[in-house]
């Protein structure tokens, strides 16, 4: 009996062990779901519609996009972490998912201890708009009216914790001036209110915030990438404008739950990489100021790492926390 048994627990090891390739040899073989922890209409939402509608192409399989947004971005983590590590529930996240490490108090999830890092999606600078009738022709022209204003500026964001939030705080910090932050939940609502003038300005990624300044509903003053962008080469940098070594990114990126197959993992990474190799992709973002990246499981996992450790000491040095 002892020795049945004992077959029995090998025979069911090795089973365990054929499931992984078997998986990933059927992946995807019904409908994935990317989450995307923003409302619909946002930056994130707007690549993973994208994403999805290529990778469906490619795989023939169904790719849909589950917007739950709350708490920064949380939520959709949260629920992502959570999901069976089969591939079929994947997390878009964004910087904000690096930042979040710091500026939260508590987290139920940790994102690189939940998380197989994938590829990057995109990559650009975020641009600083104010709403035409604020007065700003300028960077300049807002540091002198956050300088004149004892009781701060406002400024809007897509969220607390969001690469919005924070670039502002960095732009405060090293501009001496002190600003009061208006999240919302996701950049179009916040967007909106800035159009509205019901707050003056905003950081926000180029993808969504250059259409409104095209048609004239927001001015544009200047860009947090380290040089000028192709798809507004006008625009100076924030170092260009009186703040030299500013320098803050956006980015968006796929994660998978931890304990994810490696043969998912791989086809998911070679699937994105034709992806965004895709000439009509490139030129998508790419007029909207992202980049289409794509990197390795293994650079993803490195730049994560490295962009949770620049935003800390953002949020440390500036005082950025999250209730």
């Amino acid at each position: 009996m002892h020795r049945r048994f004992s077959l029995g627990l090998v025979m069911a090891s090795i089973a365990l062990l054929a499931a992984g390739p078997v998986l990933a040899q059927g992946w995807p073989n019904k409908p994935v779901k990317l989450v995307v922890p923003y409302p619909p209409g946002g930056p994130t939402d707007i690549v993973a519609r994208v994403i999805a509608e290529r990778l469906a192409a490619q795989t023939g399989q169904t790719f849909v996009v589950e917007n739950k947004a709350g708490a920064g971005g949380n939520l959709g983590a949260e629920a992502v972490a959570r999901a069976p590590a089969d591939g079929y529930t994947l997390l878009v996240a964004t910087t904000a998912h690096a930042i979040n490490m710091t500026v939260f108090k508590a987290l139920n999830y940790d994102v690189q201890r939940d998380f197989v890092p994938v590829s990057l999606l995109t990559q650009g600078p975020l641009v600083l708009v104010v709403h035409p009738g604020f007065g700003a022709a300028s960077v300049k022209d807002v540091i002198a009216k956050a300088k004149a204003s004892p009781g701060g500026v406002p400024y809007a964001s897509s969220g607390n914790g969001q690469s919005t939030h924070l670039s502002a705080e960095l732009f405060a910090s090293m501009a001496g001036v002190k600003l009061n932050h208006v999240p919302y939940k996701g950049s179009a609502p916040a967007l909106n209110d800035v159009i509205a003038g019901q707050v003056p300005m905003m950081f926000d990624t180029m993808l969504s915030a250059m259409p409104h300044v095209k048609s004239g509903a927001l001015k544009a003053l200047a860009i947090t990438g380290e040089a000028r962008s192709p798809a507004a080469p006008d625009l100076p940098t924030l170092a260009e404008s009186g703040l030299p070594g500013y320098q803050a990114y956006a980015w968006n990126g796929l994660l998978a739950p931890a304990g994810t197959p490696p043969e998912v993992i791989s086809r998911l990474s070679d699937e994105l990489k034709k992806a965004l190799s895709q000439p009509a992709v490139q030129e998508r973002f790419g007029a909207q100021g992202f980049a289409a990246t794509w990197t390795s499981p293994a650079q993803t996992t490195s730049y994560l790492a490295a962009e949770i450790d620049k935003w800390r000491a953002v949020a440390l040095r500036s005082g950025a926390k999250v209730e």
